[in-house]
């Protein structure tokens, strides 16, 4: 390894120069933050989905009203057909 040329480049671009900063009178930082209107259009939609409730008691009542009256009556083939519909959906 060659110091004498590591000392001429460091000479060259003058990498031991110190070098005073000054401060710039009457300059105040402040930082701001701007929320674009497709943002809190979002915010506002997702509140709202938040809100609402994971279970349907209204359906679930129904339900479960026609299965005690006996008038809840599905066949087999369309709880498969949702199935396999379901699984599909899924795929895609």
């Amino acid at each position: 390894m060659r110091i004498d040329a590591y000392n001429k480049i460091s000479q060259i671009y003058q990498t031991n120069a110190v070098k005073k900063t000054t401060k710039t009178a009457g300059a105040v930082a402040a930082d701001q933050v701007e929320i674009s209107r497709a943002a809190k259009d979002y915010q506002v939609a997702r509140q709202s989905v938040a809100n609402l409730q994971d279970v349907r008691t209204d359906k679930i009542n129904d339900i479960k009203g026609r299965m005690e009256s006996g008038t809840y009556n599905i066949s087999m083939e369309e709880v498969a057909d949702k199935l396999v519909e379901s699984y599909f959906e899924k795929l895609i």
